[in-house]
């Protein structure tokens, strides 16, 4: 089996390519299944911060099962500019994680309909998707299995992913305010960096944002939505009545939301690097201890909060807050989507193998394979007493305290390369296949937090939040995750409407607060002059088209 990427077949070409997309399924099946030692080329959209190489006693564990060795290419770019050249030339590895633009595969045809396979080779992937079986299909008009989603499933959520975040030694400063709008944000860090401005003698900073290429959007315009009482639906908001599509930068609330971190950078709270700063030096900024605000999600600053926890600076890491723009919203993140579907892995035309390789990641969604990669392995990272797995207090604090933790184990390392369940679902033994739990969630916290959040009277993040009672399950699921067909006007208008906003936001939120609404109104006419209503037109389409499809 080859361990690099080959040269696509010459008859995938423009004229043949409904030809080679119809006859995916048939000659996947043709392919014979080899025996021994195989290594798969995977490409990821996403880096990738704690892979081992597979050297790790848990992956060492899963090539011992398998005989599958995964030879990774992790991308920093979201795969925006590599998944299009590999279009172009041909060329794909065995196995993708596109995330948004799977689209371009499947027209490309890219990728297999897995759907003959998963029925004859893997009963472990069809038990883990059970009643949500009907969301992998593609469309309404192609039902195929292209993308195998791996976001976990049946998932109990008992952390906020999304909020405001504020160093904890700020609030205890301050003795505990209220931290519900952005105003009662503002004021803790304005506050706070008067009496202290310098940390570990480096100069205060109030909030810092993130502008980094894709990752605008998580830190930068993402949370107008969230503050604003819509739920993450992408570049959309949807009218939960009507089904009705609009771009969320023009709900006038997120005009007041933008024109608030105007007046934040104008009272010198933002951070002067923004809109300059790369990832890597975001993150070391944080891990500096010095940033006492951001607006972010858990994934994107987990590094640095593992840094700092590290380091002994268990002051200088964040809280999760609820924040909006004014009482009257209430923060979405708890929201019930129903299971997602949508992005995930496929495998491309090139893999010799497919029968192999729908076999690994069967194995990887196996019960032995989700106990792999949430408890890691029995004597060596957990004990069985009384017929139940405990992880010993040593292990745990190793767990909760090792940033490189995931990599020296492997523990979660291979979990987002396939299904899994999610927090509270239980396996055949009656324990739940992750450790998280209430309990388990709470240990682990450091005393600084457990000091915080026992002077909000909670004792989760979580309790902190509308809870998801308080929402109705959005019926389409999350919008974010529906594939834009390629070279459609939607697509480039698409593509249009984001360099506007690539451009327009940052320019907003620095310029003279005088001149915000001249500002604005030209991002607004910028959006109108890319087709923005087209666009909006169309994804109403796309998703009335998935409501159906999922009925």
């Amino acid at each position: 089996m080859k361990t690099k990427w080959r040269k696509a077949s010459a008859v995938i070409m423009m004229g043949t390519m409904l030809t080679v997309a119809g006859c995916q399924s048939d000659n996947a099946a043709t392919k014979e299944e080899t025996t021994g030692p195989v290594t798969f080329s995977l490409f990821s959209a996403d880096p990738h911060s704690q892979w081992d190489n597979m050297e790790s006693p848990v992956s060492q564990k899963v090539k011992e099962t398998t005989e599958v060795t995964i030879e990774p290419e992790f991308d920093v770019g979201g795969g925006e500019q590599k998944i299009p050249l590999m279009i172009a030339s041909g060329e794909y590895p065995d196995l993708i994680l596109p995330k948004g633009n799977a689209g371009k595969l499947v027209d490309a045809g890219a990728l297999i309909d897995l759907t003959d396979l998963i029925e004859e080779h893997a009963p472990n992937l069809k038990k883990v998707y059970g009643d949500y079986f009907n969301r992998l299909k593609w469309s309404g008009e192609d039902e195929s299995i292209y993308i195998l989603p791996t976001s976990r499933v049946d998932h109990t959520y008992w952390a906020p992913g999304n909020g405001f975040m504020l160093q904890h030694d700020v609030v205890k400063q301050l003795g505990y305010p209220e931290i519900r709008t952005v105003d009662d944000f503002e004021n803790a860090i304005r506050e706070y960096k008067e009496k202290n401005p310098t940390i570990d003698g480096q100069p205060t900073i109030g909030l810092s944002l993130l502008a980094d290429d894709w990752r605008i959007m998580i830190s930068t315009t993402n949370p107008a939505f969230y503050a604003t009482g819509a739920p993450d639906d992408g570049e959309f908001y949807i009218d939960p009545e009507t089904y009705e599509a609009t771009m969320h930068y023009r709900r006038p609330e997120e005009k007041a939301y933008f024109k608030w971190l105007n007046h934040m950078n104008a009272e010198g709270l933002l951070d002067q690097e923004s809109f300059v700063q790369k990832y890597d030096q975001y993150l070391a900024k944080i891990s500096s201890g010095r940033v006492l605000g951001l607006i972010d999600t858990d994934w994107e600053v987990g590094d640095a909060q593992r840094a700092l926890r590290e380091a002994g600076k268990t002051e200088r890491m964040h809280g999760m807050y609820p924040v909006t723009l004014t009482e009257e919203y209430k923060h979405p993140n708890f929201q019930d989507t129903g299971y997602l579907g949508g992005w995930g892995i496929g495998i491309t035309t090139e893999c010799e193998d497919p029968v192999r390789a729908i076999k690994f990641l069967d194995y990887l969604a196996s019960e032995e394979g989700q106990i792999l990669q949430n408890w890691g392995i029995e004597g060596e990272h957990y004990t069985i007493e009384d017929g139940k797995r405990v992880i010993s207090d040593e292990e745990m604090n190793e767990r909760n305290n090792n940033a490189n933790y995931v990599k020296n184990t492997g523990i979660g390392v291979l979990s987002g390369f396939a299904p899994l369940y999610g927090d509270g679902v239980t396996d055949s033994t009656g324990q739940t296949y992750s450790i998280a739990s209430p309990d388990q969630i709470i240990n682990a916290y450091t005393d600084t937090e457990k000091e915080v959040l026992s002077n909000y009277n909670v004792e989760m993040w979580k309790d902190l939040y509308p809870q998801k009672e308080e929402f109705p399950v959005k019926p389409w699921g999350a919008a974010y995750n529906m594939q834009v067909e390629a070279g459609t006007d939607l697509e480039l208008i698409m593509q249009k409407s984001l360099d506007v906003v690539k451009k327009r936001i940052p320019e907003a939120i620095l310029a003279d607060p005088s001149e915000f609404d001249d500002v604005w109104d030209s991002f607004m006419a910028d959006l109108e002059s890319a087709g923005v209503e087209q666009a909006e037109a169309d994804y109403t389409e796309m998703i009335k088209d998935r409501l159906e499809l999922w009925e």
